[in-house]
Formats: structure tokens, C-alpha cells, sequence
């Protein structure tokens, strides 16, 4: 009986709703899925679009309705999304059949389309008037909602109707069945779980929606702006061999980006392959992936406006330039190579960069992604998913990467170490978005095999060639003015983000790539990864990186003196299970020979990091430092007391928070508090908690947003400070975060939580306006 209940609920709601839109088909006409392909213009009495609507739905909605994993798959980042609607379908879950990819501005051109692949709107689409409006309206009627049952106005929400958990279930609701919603959901009207929105914001946005959300194109960019694109669509699309396989190469790496120009910085835009040349209107090739065949002869790579608001968890942005086209001309069309014949797109090939790409020089490839490493970096967290726990357990939660330098020896050794170890670097993409565990054993080999042939290789160099020595001078150092020479990373358990410059004065673990190894992540991870692929390629992802972390470890590792290695890779892989193979588990296997880097103390891994630091100074950005952050000294000694804390109290702290620093008489200030968790070992797929080690966990405090997910906001005067300092350092228990979250947090239910998210927004484009975004408060704890 208990199993018939359900069904037979679910049977009378379906019938219900059925009734509701029969009724609303009398009082309102049929719906037209095609009425916003036409949006409505404006109108005098109505408010504007960008000037006054676009603003509010950026800052109290896009913080959750954006990217793939927005509740329903609605995505308010723009008016194509918001008219394209909802859909039940969640892109993030367990699936053994790869699912049809619904990413907005590529895989349907309008709504009817949209509404063929399952999407219900969540505006007005029948006559238009205001009551129509209103009542089959889901965005109104949910607005309505949460004005008339706002929730409480302090404290933690207790309601067991709201559940904040990410793998909740869903209950996307159409206009139809509004009314049962609100009557059995009450408290669950938009924001969700957050205060409700001022007076005047609610008026413009319901009067907006009453009006039939009328809407015009923005302006177009200026002639200045429209020079540029054409001399980049220029290079990207010229009709000999080496400038179309040069082409590709730069698409499938950047395809992810946001990019501007100087002069309308504002104005984003993204590369899509399409099949009409510049100069016509586009006409974007949709692809599961950046690599695969486009069905046509010839594509041509065309930047298109970007009209979405940007989001943290997403925003990769990239300034375009002369001097960085230059750049481009110079690595890639310099030299005299042939290209004969260009690759084609068959999967098993276009998988493997190395094959793909041959005949461009290794050189060219390896300065291209160095020279915006973290935007290469963190393709691997923001590029093809927006929540990825299963792909980033995969990584220590604090960790540095340094690269090898780029040079005439180092791109030979690389080229004759790509030619004789290709056929054994496939990646799982290969077997598309429905690959599964049985291939595992083979890329296990196969990995296996590529790691011997490196090693020997190296070793005979090292053996014929006495100035090659690996050394800290060997390392990238961003030819003295480019900072991402290093970088850092940090994982928020199911998020992640990267910064330029080895943050922390001691990393968990730290990584060296190489060219070879850079380009096999980015195919991993970014072009070949499908966030609608079934769980067997999700899984056979994760497992792969596997091999790719423990090599870039092994690389950092063989800096040290060779007696050492063992002792620090015994130290990171404590309690580890079997290796994959006996090179991830004998540093002396995977590299034999000494390096060339001298040592005084008696702590070589230490004195490391030091010469890291040190050589890579001259690059370091300045508010790594606190430089110009206009804190008094003693603020500074509070954040740096901060950023010293270690251990259990370190451990009761949210992943990832933000503290907002208010100033009298100066602009405010936002703070990143960075819980590092510790953990025995990342070689294992599950029972994370099993491997937490809570007394080495450790927090940073870092200057600006570092992270696109807060699970708490702080708010106080700053001459509070080292009574907040005092607070955290002497956390216990849950109990106690929920006293400092009652002293100095800023919870869902705060009244003044709309102004401190406004205010660390603005701080946040004030300090670094081109990489300001809007954050996603999906993970904000309730507590």
C-alpha cells in the first residue's frame, strides 16, 4: 500500500494540472512556444530591461539559476534562458546512458525547439495581458510567494520543507500546478532560502513580468571593437593548412573562455565554430565536444556576443590584444613547418592532442598554454561542469604547480618523446560519453608503458647530455613578467579554484608539468570530458587523473636528492591502497638519476618550497602580499595570525568563507578564508572522511573573492578583527562555529544579506573588475 499511495497521489496531481491548463487555455488562449522567439518590444510604462531588470536579476537570482547545475535547469543569466525555461531532467546524476546535451545557445535555436527537448516556460506564453501574466506566470507566482510567506528573519531555517542539500529532490513546477504548489510548499516561493527581495525590486520585476517581459537587443559594440574582431577572425580563419590546423588548435583550447577587449571590457564574447565565414551571421556548429566532426566540410572560428551575465563558477575571462595576437603570430607562424595532410575528426583520433597535432611544434603549443596557464589550469574546474565532488576528490585540497620551461631542448626531447610514446597517451574520451570500466585495465597499461619510455628517456639524456640537470632554474620562471609562472590550488571539496602565485607558505602536495602532461589534462578533463555522459565515463575520468596527478607529483618530486623522494611520497600517499603501478609507488623507478639542484639543511623538501619561492618572486602578484590593501598594520597582523592557524579548531571551519571588512571613512574590504582539509592520502575513490586527518588541516586568509561558493558570509567592523581572530582560533565544536555564526555571520534569514552580498560584489569589481563575477550562494550553509 505504501508503494500505491505515491502513485496514486502523483496520478490525481497530473490530473489536476491537466484541468488548470485546460482552464487556462479558456481564459487565456493556447500557449505559443514560439512568443518569446519574437520578445516583446518595449514599452513606455514598462521597466527597462538592462537598466532596471537585468540588475536585480543578476544579483538576487543568477547567484543560483546559472550553468548546468541551476535548480530545473533554469538559467536567468540571460533573456534566452529565462524564456527557454525549465526542464525536470537534472544534468548532474547517475546515469548509464549518456543524456542528450541541452546547453543554452547551442544545442536548440529557439523555444519551440527548446520546448521539443522537454522545457516548460516558466513566463506567460499565452495572450498576452496582465492577469495572464500574473496567473500563468511560474517566475511571478513564485515571487509572489516568498513576499507573502518571506520566512523567518533570523536564525537558521528549521522548516523540514526546505531542504538545502544539493542532490535534493527537484519539484519544477509549471503554471498549472501553482496553485497546489503554494498551497503545500508555501515557503518555498524565490529567492529559495534566502530573504526576500526589497519593495522596489519586487515592483520593477513584477511589473516587468505583467508588462510580458519585454525586451530589446543591447547595444551593438563600436566600430573600434568590431576592427579587432575582424583582424582576429582574420588569423583564426585563413584558408592555408597550417593557419586552419593552428585554428583548431587555439578553438579546442579556448572554446570555454569569456573574452573582451580593452577598449568595451564590459562586452564578453566566446569562440564557436560556425559554418558561415566572417562577415556573414553566424551559425554555430553544436557539438558534444570541441573536437568532434562539425558535419561539414570546412568550419570557420567566429567570436560571438555573450548577452549571459558572467558567474564565478564559470567566468574565464581573457583580454584580447595586439600584443597577445602578436604572440600567437609568433609561436605559430614564425617558423617554416608543413602541415600535409590536416587531421580529420575520427574519435579514436581526435581524442589524442599528440596525433591531432603533430605537425605544429611542440614549442608553439607549450608557450600557448603557458602564457595563460591559470585560465588553462582552471578549465579543469570551470570548463565543462559547474559541481564536480567524484572529479575533484581526485585532488589535494591545497597544492602548488610550477612548469618546466619552454625552450629549443626541452620542445626536442619533448617531440621525440610524444612521437615514440603516442599511440600509448589515448585518453577515455576515446570511447565518447558512454565509455566504461571495462577499457580501464587498458589505459591502466597503457599508462604504464608511457611512464617507462619517459623515464628512460630521461635518463638517457641526463646520461649523454651533462648540463641536463633538473633544477629550479629549469623551471618556468614567466620569462621574468608573466605571473602565471606558478599557481595555486585549492578544492572546496566539490569545487575548486585557482590562483596565480604559490599562495601558503607550505602546500599539501605540489605538482611539475610539462607540456605533455598539461595538454593530456586539458583533454582529459576540460575538451574531452561530457557532463552528460554516463557514469562509466565520469568514472573512468576521475580514476585517469589518478595517474595524471601522481606523475606531476612525481616530476616535483624529483627535484629533491634521490635519497629523499621515497620519504616524501611515503609522507602524501600515507595508508595508500596498491599502486596503479610500480612507478607511482617507487620514486627511484620513475626516476633514477639525481638532480641537479644543490641542498644545505637538513630538511631538502622544505628548503624547496623556499627556492620556489624565491625564484619565482620577480612574478608574484602584490596582493599575495596584502600589498595596497589599505589594512592598518595591525589588521595586517590579525590576518596573518589568521593564516597561521592550524589543526582542529582550523577543521570546524567552513570550506570556503567570506569576510567582509567594514571601514569607516574607506572602501570595504573582503577577506577568503580558506579551509585546507588534510587528508592521508587522494588516491581513493571513497570514504573521504575516513581519510581526513582534522589536526593538520589549516586556514588561509587571502586578499579578494578566491573561490566561486561561499558556505558562509562574515560581516564586521574591522577593529573587531582580532576578536573574530580569537573566536575561530578557539573553535571546539559545532557548537562553537554556531556562536561565531551568531556573532559575527551574516546567515540566509539576515535582513542585511542582500546589502553585504552587494557590498562584497562591489568590492570585489572595485579591487579586480575584470575578473568580478557573480557568486553562487547554492552551497551557503544553514546553520
Amino acid at each position: 500500500m505504501r508503494f500505491l499511495l505515491p502513485c496514486l497521489f502523483a496520478l490525481i496531481t497530473g490530473c489536476a494540472s491537466v484541468l488548470v491548463a485546460r482552464q487556462l487555455d479558456e481564459r487565456f488562449g493556447p500557449a505559443d512556444p514560439g512568443h518569446f522567439d519574437r520578445p516583446p518590444a518595449a514599452r513606455v510604462n514598462a521597466p527597462d530591461y538592462w537598466k532596471e531588470v537585468r540588475p536585480i536579476l543578476d544579483h538576487r537570482c543568477v547567484s543560483c539559476h546559472a550553468c548546468y547545475d541551476a535548480p530545473c535547469q533554469l538559467n536567468l543569466s540571460s533573456y534566452a534562458g529565462m524564456t527557454r525555461g525549465a526542464n525536470p531532467t537534472q544534468i548532474y546524476s547517475t546515469r548509464l546512458i549518456e543524456e542528450a546535451p541541452t546547453r543554452l545557445g547551442f544545442d536548440a535555436i529557439n523555444n519551440r525547439e527548446w520546448r521539443a527537448r522537454g522545457f516548460f516556460p516558466v513566463l506567460n506564453e499565452r495572450r498576452q495581458e496582465a492577469e495572464a501574466n500574473r496567473v500563468g506566470g511560474v517566475m511571478y507566482r513564485l515571487l509572489a510567494m516568498k513576499r507573502d510567506n518571506p520566512g523567518p528573519s533570523s536564525g537558521p531555517i528549521t522548516s523540514q520543507d526546505m531542504d538545502f542539500s544539493l542532490d535534493r529532490t527537484q519539484v519544477c513546477v509549471r503554471a498549472e500546478g501553482m496553485d497546489d504548489y503554494a498551497r503545500h510548499h508555501a515557503s518555498r516561493g524565490m529567492p529559495f532560502g534566502l530573504p526576500p527581495l526589497a519593495e522596489a525590486e519586487y515592483a520593477t520585476l513584477t511589473n516587468w513580468l505583467e508588462a510580458g517581459a519585454p525586451y530589446a537587443p543591447p547595444a551593438p559594440p563600436t566600430p573600434a571593437i568590431a576592427r579587432q574582431i575582424a583582424l582576429w577572425e582574420d588569423m583564426l580563419n585563413g584558408d592555408d593548412r597550417r593557419s586552419r590546423l593552428v585554428a583548431r588548435y587555439i578553438y579546442e583550447h579556448w572554446y570555454i573562455g569569456q573574452f573582451h577587449f580593452r577598449e568595451q571590457a564590459e562586452i564578453n564574447f566566446e569562440l564557436v565554430r560556425s559554418r558561415t565565414p566572417p562577415g556573414q551571421a553566424i551559425e554555430v556548429v553544436a557539438t558534444r565536444r570541441p573536437y568532434d566532426d562539425p558535419g561539414v566540410d570546412r568550419v570557420y572560428y567566429r567570436l560571438r556576443r555573450l548577452e549571459a551575465t558572467a558567474v564565478a563558477k564559470t567566468f574565464m575571462p581573457i583580454e584580447l590584444d595586439p600584443a597577445r595576437l602578436a604572440r600567437i603570430r609568433g609561436w605559430f607562424f614564425a617558423a617554416d613547418y608543413p602541415v600535409d595532410p590536416l587531421p580529420g575528426y575520427d574519435p579514436g583520433l581526435t581524442a589524442n592532442p599528440f596525433v591531432t597535432f603533430r605537425a605544429l611544434p611542440v614549442d608553439a603549443r607549450y608557450r600557448f598554454m603557458l602564457d595563460e596557464a591559470q585560465f588553462t589550469l582552471g578549465g579543469f574546474m570551470k570548463g565543462p561542469v559547474c559541481r564536480g565532488q567524484i572529479a575533484l576528490d581526485v585532488i589535494n585540497d591545497h597544492f602548488w604547480v610550477v612548469f618546466q620551461a619552454p625552450g629549443e631542448r626541452e620542445g626536442e626531447l619533448t617531440s621525440r618523446l610524444l612521437d615514440a610514446a603516442a599511440p600509448t597517451l589515448n585518453l577515455p574520451s576515446e570511447n565518447e560519453s558512454s565509455g566504461g570500466l571495462l577499457a580501464w585495465r587498458s589505459f591502466a597499461k597503457q599508462e604504464a608503458r608511457y611512464l617507462e619510455i619517459k623515464s628512460k628517456a630521461i635518463v638517457r639524456l641526463a646520461s649523454v647530455d651533462a648540463d641536463y640537470k633538473l633544477s629550479v632554474a629549469s623551471l618556468w620562471n614567466g620569462d621574468g613578467k608573466n605571473p602565471n609562472a606558478a599557481l595555486t590550488v585549492f578544492r572546496h571539496f566539490d569545487s575548486a579554484s585557482t590562483l596565480r602565485g604559490l599562495v601558503g607558505e607550505r602546500p599539501q602536495t605540489a605538482l611539475l608539468l610539462g607540456y605533455p602532461l598539461f595538454e593530456r589534462m586539458h583533454y582529459l578533463l576540460v575538451a574531452g570530458f561530457d557532463v552528460y555522459g554516463n557514469v562509466g565515463h565520469q568514472l573512468a575520468t576521475r580514476l585517469y587523473m589518478d595517474f595524471l596527478r601522481m606523475e606531476g607529483e612525481l616530476n616535483f618530486l624529483a627535484l629533491l636528492p634521490s635519497g629523499e623522494r621515497q620519504k616524501a611520497l611515503d609522507h602524501w600517499y600515507r595508508g595508500r591502497k596498491k599502486a596503479h603501478n610500480d612507478h607511482f609507488a617507487d620514486a627511484s623507478n620513475y626516476f633514477p638519476a639525481d638532480s641537479g639542484e644543490p641542498y644545505l639543511s637538513s630538511t631538502p623538501l622544505e628548503e624547496l618550497y623556499g627556492k620556489l619561492q624565491k625564484r619565482l618572486a620577480p612574478v608574484r602578484e602584490p596582493a599575495l602580499d596584502w600589498i595596497g590593501s589599505d589594512l592598518s598594520d595591525a589588521q595586517l597582523v590579525q590576518i596573518r595570525r589568521m593564516s597561521q592557524l592550524k589543526g582542529r579548531p582550523v577543521s570546524h571551519m567552513p570550506e570556503m568563507s567570506l569576510l567582509l571588512l567594514e571601514q569607516p571613512g574607506r572602501a570595504s574590504r573582503v577577506v577568503s578564508l580558506i579551509r585546507n582539509s588534510a587528508h592521508s592520502n587522494v588516491a581513493q575513490l571513497f570514504d573521504e572522511e575516513k581519510r581526513r586527518l582534522p589536526d593538520e588541516d589549516s586556514l588561509l586568509a587571502i586578499d579578494g573573492v578566491a573561490g566561486a561558493y561561499p558556505n558562509a558570509i562574515y560581516s564586521l567592523d574591522a577593529e573587531k578583527l582580532p576578536d573574530f581572530v580569537s573566536a575561530v582560533a578557539s573553535l571546539g565544536s559545532e557548537a562553537d562555529l554556531v556562536k561565531l555564526t551568531e556573532r559575527f555571520g551574516v546567515r540566509r534569514t539576515d535582513p542585511r544579506f542582500w546589502p553585504t552580498s552587494d557590498a562584497i560584489h562591489a568590492a570585489w569589481r572595485k579591487t579586480t573588475p575584470r575578473e568580478a563575477a557573480i557568486l553562487d550562494y547554492s552551497r551557503l550553509e544553514n546553520r
